[in-house]
């Protein structure tokens, strides 16, 4: 289906107005011819059947079949259920995720899997439409607890434990995170002493704050966890390690001897899951039951491993559960996309105030301030679905095989790293936007928006606290910036700037030469037109990073030279400037996928992109670009990057973009590609159009018949 709708916003400004002048460059730069009719307006328009499929990615027949699963009333979450209703009620929905077979895609094929790991998250992310309870329980058991098993096991472990465990025979826990200690991984208090008398494995938890908590699956319905403690042989700490431990009889549900735990109870979100804490006194595993890939024990107590360097070895390990945050990232991304499906459609037909009628109310998406709420947000979550593919295909990848190498692990960490916090923030804040944009429709549990963020509210520590993972950025930026320019001039470091380049968002460290020296953004020269330009947004954008890192790179270059402690006073006393910085070469990562996404990465259009579609996307992909000139507003002008009258420019600009794409917006978001079965929101079921429509009829009526009475204010003129 194309749809195509004449843009009149703004047509009746003065044409010597600011607005005016930037509809003018914006109906110039869509190239569309006008209509024959003589009303001077650019017709654009979008394919919504093309752009739904162009954002089902590569894994589209994967997508819509989880689409398909999830649209079955026994998949979706019932509103109003007890915590230990809607626990059993997940559990049993598990088991039919494993009839389906969808969720063991990514194990190998010698288990009866696929092998086929970009796939099984893009099916998994889907889930979210159906329960986020359900998408993050069976990420517990095959996600976390299962691919534990198939990445930090080995072929013994693989026969043994995985058919159970793909089955749901075996329920499971991820035991890493302890009440102590959550991001630290490295400091966690459980320990794995192995006893050389009895060739056996002593899990102990020797303080409160050891005990494993949060873990899903670990109140109720776990019977055995992968469980992360500290490796200790013949007196020797050898750091974290992963141990496949028994928990409870499998028969009764009772604790096995050694092992006790509580119930998290009720949470903010996610109930559906049963969170709970474990503790180990002296518990005897075998020596078989360690995931020996990167470290094994003998018989004898001798530790041996392949990668030498504790602190790289552990890195390793947690590197290869990294899907946890990929599928964080594409799961927050569609819960902005029903969150938006239900606010734009729910904008388009409720009305409110007669503000340019004497008889009819003005629908909701007419009103500037409803456009620059919602528009932006809009365009953010576009950005961040173009980016997740960028982060997808690199996962598949390299867990494929195809780029697996310790270059192409790292490069992964960090662009999931980057990725992840962004689109867990812009879910909450597009989910709390759409409610208030709902008014108190919105607050209903029926329409799905409060129950949405409150599951999602956890998104933002759950696979690592979101200022971490920033912080594990700016690292990784820090230290590309460090080898590069260790022994550089300043000429050479004033020409720095990020490795991003157009057509490719993913690249080896985030880092590399621009083309040229950074343009004087201060200059008035420069008309607003330009500002829509890409080179011109990959300039002001790049440049920021560029800037930030190099400044936090000069502060942090005493630390080589200083004490420990000192070295760490000094990188705490610039900590927020470096995950500032982190975040803004993440916002880049996103405009980059964008403008790729439009541009291909050859600089042409993806195939069948028509030139109204492609128009639509320019438009969309500026208001994010630019939206974020506009968040940042205060750097630019401090910095010196733009003047004042330009940076007045950026914020018409990205208003009389909003304006512009309000008449897309319903067909935008129908490319997502959610029906009514996976929006389940009854405000954007059409029930509020045919609520407005028959008030309106039934005045229509009344009016025509005489019937209606006299206003107060009409009658005292008549008089």
């Amino acid at each position: 289906m194309t749809n195509t709708i004449e843009n009149t916003q703004g047509s009746e400004q003065k044409p010597d107005t600011d607005a005016a002048r930037i509809d003018s460059e914006l109906d110039a730069s869509a190239r569309l011819p006008r209509r024959s009719t003589g009303s001077g307006v650019v017709v654009a328009r979008t394919d919504v059947e093309w752009l739904g499929r162009y954002l089902l990615g590569s894994w589209a027949e994967v997508r819509l079949a989880a689409r398909e699963l999830t649209a079955r009333p026994e998949m979706q979450r019932i509103e109003g259920q007890s915590v230990a209703e809607h626990r059993e009620r997940v559990f049993g929905q598990l088991k039919l995720l494993v009839e389906d077979g969808q969720v063991h895609r990514a194990f190998p094929k010698s288990v009866g899997g696929e092998d086929d790991h970009g796939g099984n998250i893009a099916g998994f992310e889907e889930l979210v439409t159906a329960d986020p309870s359900l998408q993050i329980k069976s990420g517990v058991q095959w996600g976390l607890f299962g691919a534990a098993v198939l990445h930090l096991g080995t072929e013994y472990h693989h026969r043994t434990f995985l058919p159970g465990i793909m089955s749901l025979e075996v329920p499971g826990a991820f035991a890493m995170t302890e009440t102590g200690h959550g991001s630290d991984v490295a400091a966690i208090g459980t320990t794995a002493t192995f006893d050389e008398a009895t060739g056996e494995f002593v899990i102990d938890t020797p303080f409160r704050g050891a005990w494993k908590d949060y873990l899903g699956n670990a109140a109720k319905h776990g019977i055995a966890a992968v469980l992360f403690a500290q490796l200790i042989t013949k007196n020797v700490n050898h750091g974290v390690h992963a141990f496949y431990v028994p928990l409870r009889d499998a028969a009764t549900g009772e604790f096995l001897p050694g092992i006790g735990g509580e119930d998290d109870g009720l949470k903010g979100g996610l109930n559906g899951i049963d969170n709970g804490r474990l503790h180990f006194d002296g518990v005897r595993i075998p020596r078989a039951n360690l995931l020996n890939r990167y470290g094994d024990v003998s018989a004898e107590g001798e530790y041996s491993s392949s990668i030498a360097s504790p602190g790289r070895r552990f890195f390793t390990m947690l590197g290869t559960l990294v899907q946890g945050r990929v599928s964080l990232d594409g799961a927050s991304v569609a819960a902005a996309k029903i969150a938006l499906t239900i606010a734009v459609t729910y904008g388009n037909e409720r009305r409110q105030f007669t503000a340019g009628s004497d008889t009819d109310e003005e629908v909701l998406l007419d009103y500037q301030l409803h456009q620059k709420r919602l528009m932006p947000k809009l365009a953010t979550t576009y950005a961040a679905s173009f980016a997740h593919e960028k982060l997808l295909t690199k996962f598949d990848e390299v867990f494929s095989g195809v780029a697996d190498t310790d270059e192409g692990r790292q490069d992964l960490e960090t662009l999931a790293a980057a990725l992840k916090p962004l689109s867990t923030w812009h879910a909450l804040d597009t989910l709390q936007e759409a409610r208030e944009a709902c008014g108190g429709a919105g607050f209903l549990a029926e329409n799905r928006l409060v129950g949405l963020r409150a599951d999602l509210d956890v998104y933002a520590t759950f696979e690592g606290d979101n200022h971490v993972l920033l912080q594990l950025v700016a690292k990784r930026l820090l230290s590309d910036y460090g080898r590069r320019f260790a022994k550089a001039d300043f000429g050479v470091l004033a020409r720095y700037v990020v490795e991003q380049a157009a057509g490719r968002t993913v690249n080896g460290s985030g880092l590399r030469s621009f083309a040229q020296t950074v343009a004087d953004f201060g200059s008035t020269a420069r008309s607003v037109g330009q500002l829509r330009e890409s080179a011109a947004q990959r300039q002001l954008l790049t440049d920021r990073v560029e800037t930030m890192v190099g400044e936090v790179a000069g502060k942090l270059r005493p630390a080589a030279k200083l004490s420990k402690k000192d070295a760490a006073d000094l990188f705490n006393l610039h900590q927020s400037e470096i995950i500032e910085a982190a975040r803004a070469h993440a916002e880049l990562l996103q405009w980059e996928a964008f403008t790729e996404a439009i541009e291909g990465a050859d600089g042409t259009s993806p195939e069948g992109m028509d030139d109204g579609t492609r128009v639509v996307l320019t438009w969309l992909r500026d208001l994010f670009g630019l939206g974020l000139v506009e968040k940042h507003l205060a750097w630019y002008l401090m910095n010196g990057r733009l003047s004042p009258s330009r940076a007045r420019a950026v914020g018409l600009y990205t208003e009389r973009l909003s304006a512009r794409l309000r008449p897309h917006a319903q067909d935008l978001v129908s490319a997502f590609g959610y029906g009514p079965e996976h929006i389940r929101a009854s405000i954007a079921s059409g029930a509020e159009k045919a609520r407005q429509s028959e008030a309106r009829e039934y005045y229509k009526a009344a009016r025509a018949a005489g019937t209606l009475p006299v206003e107060e204010k009409k009658q005292a003129k008549a008089k």
